[in-house]
């Protein structure tokens, strides 16, 4: 890889930020320490120690390289570092919990996801913040990019630009394009909830699901339940379930009205909660106990709002039989970085084309099986510091995209 994750920042640099009394960020906050000079470098994979070297790693032995490429393009792949590494693109509209804060503000976050992909999955990742937030002109300057890339990761794009944004971009592009805040959440749910109803005795299409949530999270869980075959599904918005009958739908969300809800349900999310078995939380705010007790026995709650879950974990205990949240200090955490660096990692494995949806069922399937015997309420999906996550993601997406034709080796 050609990537190593390095801090360069050093003591001499600190004191050089302050606030208030004078007094350095880095003395009164580890977050700070810890990011000063940034969380990654660049570092060379061939030594560059003499002139023989240099003449071999540059002019004139790096003529050779490009010649052959330009008249081979795909020797790209095997001679540069394009096949391992991958575009963490943002416009900064939907950063985390924080919101609109704009592309500087949002690269301490693309460091963050880069040096989790070279963690996690071994591959190298570049953090690219854009300074514009129209649909075309993002869709433009990614295109242009791409021929330095064999995949692009978008993130904390805001709804709904995300979805054309992916849409077009898979769409004129030949590698991987990947929304993460939307695929991501929405495999390692998956996973999760194939534990929980193995674990119940049930099959995910014995399942009514209420999602509460239609933003990129929730429209690609409901998908992919859907996908999955999941009995029903319900998604719910400020203004209540998604349904046909509502005449204030975004295109998007019309959409989504015409996959889900075959039970016909109108009303507010709490009247849906009543009788469900799922309830999957990725849009913040807080469901009252009330609706919690009124699901079906033995229920399910994912409720995956960070740092505060829509309905707090004591409350979930006393009426579900399964658990989930988004933080790491609760058991079964739902977190993208088990899906990410593993379905990028099989993808650019094998060159695939693009990332289908029988790709990311296949990583949902290869996650949950992690856990295989050890299966319990409080262990419904595999820690992100299980080093058997990212192989076996890898080689079932890989596998995945060789089924589907859309291997390129």
């Amino acid at each position: 890889m050609a990537a190593e994750i390095v801090n360069p920042r050093s003591d001499s640099d600190a004191g050089t930020d302050q606030e208030g009394g004078g007094e350095p960020l880095d003395s009164f906050d580890p977050a700070f320490a810890l990011h000063r000079g940034g969380k990654m470098a660049v570092q060379a994979t061939v030594p560059v120690r003499d002139k023989d070297d240099l003449s071999l790693a540059y002019t004139p032995g790096v003529a050779k390289v490009c010649t052959a490429i330009a008249e081979q393009p795909e020797l790209v792949h095997d001679y540069t570092w394009k096949s391992s590494v991958v575009a963490v693109v943002t416009d900064g509209t939907a950063v985390l919990g924080l919101g609109d804060i704009g592309p500087e503000a949002s690269l301490p976050v693309m460091e963050g996801k880069a040096i989790l992909f070279k963690q996690f999955g071994g591959v190298d990742a570049v953090p690219i913040a854009l300074n514009c937030t129209d649909v075309d002109e993002i869709v433009e300057t990614v295109v242009r990019l791409a021929p330095s890339f064999g995949g692009v990761n978008l993130e904390d794009i805001s709804a709904p630009r995300c979805f054309e944004i992916e849409r077009r971009l898979q769409e004129e592009l030949d590698i991987p394009v990947f929304h993460d805040d939307q695929h991501g959440t929405a495999v390692v749910t998956l996973a999760a909830l194939r534990n929980a109803a193995r674990l119940s005795g049930r099959a995910v299409g014995d399942l009514r699901a209420v999602i509460s949530g239609a933003g990129a999270a929730g429209v690609a869980i409901a998908r992919m339940l859907i996908e999955a075959g999941i009995g029903d599904v319900a998604v719910a918005d400020r203004k209540g379930v998604v349904s046909a009958d509502r005449e204030d739908l975004t295109p998007v969300k019309r959409e989504l009205a015409g996959f889900t809800n075959k039970a016909g349900l109108s009303g507010s999310l709490e009247d849906a909660l009543a009788g469900a078995d799922v309830f999957i939380g990725v849009s913040g705010g807080t469901v009252p106990e009330a609706a919690v007790a009124s699901m079906a026995e033995g229920a399910f709650v994912f409720a995956m709002a960070n740092p505060n879950p829509e309905v707090h974990p004591d409350v979930a205990h006393k009426y579900a039989a399964v658990v989930a949240t988004g933080r790491s200090d609760f058991p079964n955490q739902i977190n993208n970085v088990l899906a990410f660096p593993g379905i990028f990692a099989g993808a650019l494995q094998v060159r695939a084309s693009r990332i289908t949806e029988g790709m990311k069922i296949a990583a949902a399937e290869a996650l949950a099986g992690v856990v295989g015997d050890d299966l319990a309420a409080d262990y419904v999906i595999p820690s992100p510091f299980d080093e058997r996550v990212a192989p076996a993601v890898t080689a079932a997406v890989a596998a995945a995209a060789r089924a589907e034709g859309v291997a390129r080796r």
